[in-house]
């Protein structure tokens, strides 16, 4: 799994983000959301073998995952 790939929602909510566009439209957050999760690793206690860049991976998407439900929760109460 050392080869992760981004996955078009993830890519999708990058372009968001650099355009400055919010929604607050759950059916778009939530297909930003499982794409940015698509193809994470189950990991299961004393079965997996993460590499340090999977983990900076992983990281990554969650960080963004959280900025994404962030900016929703912010254009919302904008609203």
């Amino acid at each position: 799994m050392s080869a992760m790939t981004r996955a078009p929602a993830t890519m999708q909510s990058e372009a968001m983000r650099r355009s400055g566009a919010l929604t607050i439209d759950p059916d778009q957050i939530r297909a930003q959301i499982e794409g940015l999760l698509a193809g994470l690793p189950e990991i299961v206690e004393g079965e997996n073998e993460l590499t340090e860049g999977d983990i900076d991976e992983i990281a990554r998407r969650l960080s963004e995952a959280h900025d994404v439900l962030v900016r929703a929760l912010e254009s919302a109460e904008k609203g």
